[in-house]
């Protein structure tokens, strides 16, 4: 008997003619291969993100919970745990500003640099507040307060001042655009080998920051939060999260709640409309 010649499908010839491996094998190295990829872009998001890990305690160094830590200008938020613990995820390597505050404490500020794949730990120590503060409950009357205390300011005609309004109008993308127009500020783009900012130096006193020859360096307050000396203003919040902004050229202008040990250089408030 004369058996039939079995017929394959074209495809299944042209597998074989090419050595191809079945279909089952096929699945298993692209599921290897997905795995992989998926493998790689983890690491990759590792590599380009950072973590702040930290601790808040008081001047005794006993941990202080619900502390409110904020990353300005980039909507991050956290409280600490009843350790004082703060923690920080994903966070994209680059420099940061961080403000701590909590009820019946001084607030704390600080510059921080995130490193890629790393884990930046931090402590910060607040000191007992003399002044009551407002509870989180009350805050938006608590901005309303400051602002109406910012415009009675405006109206005595000491200092230069920058509204809403008149941060709306030009449209800005940074705060320190506007410090450019301020006649008493020289905004100025320090880049040193162990130091690199954009810092509000006073058009009073003049002088160059790089030779040290009279310049002078305004103290930045946020909220009334006093931020760190030679602050980089490109660390300050967006223009569309401003209130308003006053700037003090010198001592003799500073209004009382905003002096300090050093004001001789002049002082620049930048008040958000939320608060921090």
């Amino acid at each position: 008997m004369q058996k039939s010649p079995i017929r394959l499908p074209g495809a299944l010839i042209l597998c074989a003619l090419l050595g191809a491996v079945p279909a089952s094998a096929q699945d298993r190295a692209k599921s290897i291969q997905s795995r992989a990829a998926d493998e790689s872009r983890v690491r990759e998001k590792e590599v380009r993100y950072g973590i702040i890990d930290g601790v808040v305690s008081d001047s005794l160094l006993r941990p202080l919970n619900i502390s409110d830590v904020t990353v300005v200008g980039t909507g991050a938020r956290v409280t600490t745990s009843a350790t004082g613990k703060f923690r920080f995820l994903q966070v994209p390597s680059g420099q940061y500003l961080l403000v701590v505050r909590r009820i019946g404490y001084a607030p704390a500020s600080g510059i921080v640099q995130v490193k890629a794949g790393d884990t930046l730990r931090l402590s910060y120590t607040l000191a007992r507040s003399a002044a009551v503060m407002d509870t989180i409950r009350v805050r938006e009357r608590r901005v309303s307060v400051r602002m109406t205390e910012f415009d009675t300011r405006r109206a005595q005609g000491i200092g230069q001042f920058l509204t809403q309004e008149d941060i709306e109008k030009r449209n800005s993308l940074q705060i320190l655009d506007y410090l450019r127009n301020m006649r008493s500020v020289i905004v100025s783009r320090q880049t040193q080998e162990a130091f690199g900012a954009t810092i509000a130096l006073s058009k009073r006193e003049g002088g160059s920051f790089s030779t040290g020859s009279g310049a002078c360096t305004m103290q930045i307050l946020l909220d009334g939060i006093v931020l760190p000396r030679f602050f980089d203003l490109e660390l300050l919040p967006s223009p569309k999260q401003v209130a308003g902004v006053e700037v003090y050229s010198g001592p003799a202008t500073v209004p009382p709640q905003f002096g300090g040990p050093d004001r001789r250089c002049g002082v620049i408030a930048v008040w958000t409309r939320t608060g921090y």
